[in-house]
């Protein structure tokens, strides 16, 4: 892995060639990365040690929860499931509704996710702290809803190293496919840039909730997604090459 390699792969995720596959996308889903880290902060230490973006987590929770470890809840990580597959379903059929676009699919899918958010933080900010009862249910689901339909989407735009959310592959094909591994090349500047934006995310949003903000990582999310969503108007009427099926791009 050579550092100059590595650097130029970073700056061109951040900083894209708008003629190339992907377009403006690569920068776009580091935000929703960041996001990512500030919604999940937000579930995991006000919620009750429940993920609203991280499947495979709250799967490890059930577990958790079944072998009768204390502060893991089966019915919220259960709810949490249920609230992203439907959202992911929303998010669908959001996505195949744009013609393969993906400039369309990306503006669609941010106005589903930030309506879910906005609504998340609406009741967390009506409610109060601490969320419990059908006031920390709500929050889940709505959270749920939102991420959902974001992991849809990012799903439909296939831009590889960046699903916003699922960091293991990422940090594993960093170190398998890399020269010290004898691979092909890493792309470990796109992969670093994935992992420091979640890690960022959760840092702002746990360093929030720490210092007794319990609703600023959501209305941060909502701002971020407010602007994206401005951002992809002239993206959902382009027709460069990259807005076209991944085939074609």
């Amino acid at each position: 892995m050579h550092l100059p390699v590595v650097l130029r792969e970073a700056r061109d995720t951040l900083v894209p060639d708008m003629d190339g596959p992907h377009g403006p996308l690569p920068p776009m889903l580091l935000v929703l990365t960041v996001l990512t880290g500030l919604v999940d902060a937000f579930s995991y230490l006000l919620l009750g040690h429940v993920f609203v973006a991280n499947m495979t987590g709250n799967v490890v929770f059930m577990g958790f929860a079944l072998a009768g470890a204390p502060t893991f809840s089966l019915l919220a990580s259960v709810v949490a499931l249920v609230s992203f597959a439907a959202g992911a379903l929303a998010g669908g059929l959001t996505v195949h509704g744009a013609r393969a676009h993906r400039g369309r699919q990306l503006q669609r899918a941010l106005l589903v996710e930030t309506g879910f958010v906005a609504a998340a933080m609406i009741v967390a900010t009506v409610s109060g702290e601490p969320y419990t009862g059908g006031g920390r249910f709500t929050l889940i689901v709505l959270l749920g809803l939102g991420l959902g339909a974001q992991n849809a989407c990012v799903r439909a735009l296939a831009v590889p190293d960046l699903t916003t959310t699922v960091l293991t592959r990422t940090l594993t094909g960093t170190v398998a496919d890399s020269r010290l591994a004898k691979g092909s090349g890493s792309r470990a500047g796109r992969r670093v840039l994935s992992a420091a934006a979640m890690l960022a995310g959760a840092f702002l949003g746990a360093l929030a909730l720490l210092n007794g903000h319990p609703t600023l990582p959501l209305v941060l999310a909502v701002i971020l997604l407010a602007a994206m969503s401005a951002v992809t108007v002239p993206l959902a009427r382009s027709d460069a090459a990259w807005t076209g099926p991944l085939s074609q791009a």
